[in-house]
């Protein structure tokens, strides 16, 4: 029997919720049973009443905002405990058509992915501007660069997870989820795939996108961060050899002149040679450590992955009970 449950994230979403609501589905071929989860965080308005009113099956309440990245996480974790065996994350603001929804899992279905993306018409999109577009086209280059995939649109929000790879994601940022997630899947070796999808009409501006240089500055700080996570041995290790490499290539310049009688003209050289030298030598140190520190990180993850898979068991277990009592 196989379960999906489509989550929510939301944040005041009261205006826009029962339309997004209106348009998910209940049957899905290949699917057994459909259910609906929002995750509701921190809202000060009628959210919550308006997803129960529309239907929602469960709802996982935030005492306050804690942002989209950690509102995300919570609803993976609630859908594993309901023993979700295939998740999909769409807006509230009813930005993807859920139409699409059965085109979206099926890769996974057919089990030739893990985590499956919506590639939007960024091209086709009026609503975007050259710029936006512009810096889509190239924050996804620079994701796929970073996760070794092939995700033309990695902002994008609308994606599927099988129950494993939900499991593995652990999100560090409370910023946003869309870009780490993918370098995390790339990185970890699972089978990550887009499929095209549509888009419907804008019914209120980004509340993620404030400013384009503040996405900029934080979706950069993000693929810095986690790509130092996951290949933090080329990060540090390949830069400090390189700036090594230099300084030795100048201190034997100097030492050339040195014995040639001529090294009193050259004493700029072999400061730059020691500096270079000294910096080389400690990137590369700094790597080595990282290298060690990542091998711990990962035996971390491969414990935090299986007990995640017992708890759930012992979840599904527990609610069992009580209906053969």
């Amino acid at each position: 029997m196989t379960k999906l449950i489509i989550q929510i994230p939301c944040y005041n979403e009261e205006a826009t919720l029962p339309q997004t609501l209106a348009e998910l589905p209940r049957e899905i071929e290949g699917v057994d049973q459909v259910e609906w989860l929002i995750i509701d965080d921190g809202s000060r308005d009628n959210t919550v009443a308006v997803a129960l009113e529309h239907g929602v099956d469960h709802v996982v309440r935030l005492p306050r905002n804690q942002g989209l990245a950690r509102g995300f996480m919570a609803g993976l974790d609630a859908c594993l405990a309901k023993g979700a065996d295939i998740i999909v994350n769409t807006d509230a603001d009813n930005q993807y058509q859920a139409a699409d929804i059965p085109k979206l899992i099926q890769p996974i279905l057919d089990h030739k992915a893990e985590m499956v993306v919506g590639a939007r018409p960024i091209a086709d999109t009026a609503h975007f501007s050259a710029t936006k577009k512009f810096l889509q086209k190239l924050g996804s280059w620079v994701v796929r660069v970073a996760s070794r995939t092939d995700v033309p649109d990695a902002p994008s929000g609308f994606r599927a997870f099988s129950r494993n790879a939900a499991r593995r994601l652990n999100v560090f940022n409370s910023y946003t989820y869309t870009l780490e997630t993918i370098i995390q899947a790339g990185q970890n070796d699972m089978a990550v795939t887009s499929v095209p999808i549509r888009t419907n009409r804008d019914l209120r501006p980004s509340r993620l996108v404030r400013s384009i240089p503040s996405y900029i500055k934080r979706s950069v700080v993000t693929i810095i961060r986690v790509f130092i996570t996951y290949k933090s041995f080329k990060f540090f290790f390949f830069p400090g050899f390189i700036a090594f490499g230099i300084g030795f290539l100048i201190g034997l310049r100097f030492l050339y002149f040195y014995f040639s009688g001529q090294g009193g003209g050259h004493v700029q050289s072999l400061i730059l040679a020691a500096l270079l030298l000294g910096m080389g030598a400690f990137l590369m140190v700094v790597g080595l450590l990282a290298d060690l520190i990542s091998v711990n990180r990962r035996l971390a993850e491969e414990n935090r992955w299986r007990l995640r898979g017992l708890e759930e068991k012992l979840t599904l277990l527990t609610q069992k009970e009580p209906a053969k009592k």
